[in-house]
């Protein structure tokens, strides 16, 4: 049983982490597009193409990476929740980056998402999706 659990757990992560790249697609057009077209703050850029992956991000997990059958407002709002905590980590190294940020937007741009992956993973399968395991 603890083998099924385990082959589950590495399952799960793999698919979640599947999803996470492709919300990573939606996030770096949205924010690039952003970053070209307009003359918000870059931490801004960030933020909306953040919010867009996070929220194809969780369409996907709930059908395909944990299969959830709970109530979608409740579980959506759960997980914007550890979306807007991540993103708040993610602005943290925005800020940390500082002039650097601005002339290298690609690269923080990265390190800012990678911040919040594992963090995001953990808190929504044992929070968000806890009822799908």
């Amino acid at each position: 049983m603890h083998n099924i659990i385990e082959r589950r757990g590495i399952r799960q992560f793999v698919k979640f982490g599947t999803v996470g790249f492709s919300g990573l697609i939606v996030n770096f057009i949205i924010a690039h597009a952003l970053e070209k077209s307009t003359r918000l703050p870059h931490a801004a850029d960030f933020a909306i193409g953040f919010m867009a992956g996070g929220i194809s991000n969780w369409y996907l997990n709930r059908i395909w990476t944990f299969r959830s059958s709970a109530h979608p407002l409740r579980e959506s709002l759960q997980f914007l929740t550890v979306s807007l905590i991540s993103l708040g980590f993610g602005e943290l190294v925005w800020w940390a980056a500082g002039p650097f940020g601005h002339a290298h937007f690609s690269t923080t741009w990265l390190a800012a998402t990678v911040v919040g992956t594992f963090t995001n993973f953990f808190i929504n399968k044992y929070w968000t999706f806890k009822h799908a395991q």
